[in-house]
């Protein structure tokens, strides 16, 4: 039996090295694929704004030029709204798709909420340790521009966010999962749209949080093991 191929897409900020760890883990299992979204990751920072269609379509891309025809998605926050959104615009032919940490709860006043947390100013003054590593991880490119076109995509977001209608049309096996110290992402809103997607499932994982290096690895693989493989 050939070995499922599965790309792991990081959230908004961060970048594949994150996902060192898990990919190592779960290369027993997988052939797994890690990928920057444009601007993330040392990648050059577009010209125009960053968007999921430009996310997406640049994704499809990288996936087309490696000869894969069909592929299972984990996403951690952005990047699982992004495999949510590429399968509801069928950009691609995906097989399986597992959430985690995925806000989806979109409107003008969720959005403006999030994307006030986005000064790269007040974060370097307030939090310079992270700072400092949102500059180490997009290297070359510069942080604050990041952050800056970041803060831009997520207003946008709130008035061209993905409706009932978009998730109705994702066929796919799904799993919308959530930490449930998850203080960015609700336990609501992600049981929600696990009920509307037609083949939609939700799992919340004890004492998670929402920071990637906070996620416990030992909860989530056998979690997504069971997903991919044994369902």
């Amino acid at each position: 039996m050939s070995v499922q191929k599965l790309l792991l897409l990081h959230g908004a900020l961060g970048a594949a090295s994150q996902f060192d760890e898990l990919k190592t883990e779960l290369e027993k299992d997988f052939e797994v694929l890690t990928y920057n979204f444009p601007g993330h990751g040392g990648r050059e920072i577009p010209g125009e704004p960053f968007s999921f269609h430009l996310f997406v379509s640049d994704l499809t891309k990288f996936l087309q030029e490696k000869n894969i025809s069909t592929i299972n998605i984990f996403g951690y926050s952005m990047g699982g709204y992004a495999a949510l959104w590429m399968a509801a615009k069928n950009h691609f032919s995906i097989n399986r798709i597992f959430t985690l940490a995925t806000k989806l709860d979109w409107n003008p006043d969720s959005s403006a909420r999030e994307a006030s947390m986005l000064n790269p100013e007040k974060m370097e003054e307030k939090i310079p340790s992270f700072a400092n590593a949102l500059a180490a991880r997009h290297a070359p490119s510069h942080w604050k521009e990041v952050v800056n076109k970041t803060r831009e995509m997520i207003l946008n977001l709130g008035n061209n966010h993905l409706l009932e209608k978009d998730l109705s049309a994702i066929k796919q096996s799904v799993t919308i999962s959530v930490g449930e110290k998850d203080t960015m992402v609700s336990m609501q809103e992600s049981q929600h749209v696990a009920e509307m997607l037609p083949n939609g499932n939700f799992h919340s994982f004890q004492e998670m949080q929402h920071p990637f290096e906070k996620v416990n690895l030992k909860q989530l693989i056998p979690v997504m093991r069971t997903f991919f493989i044994e369902r």
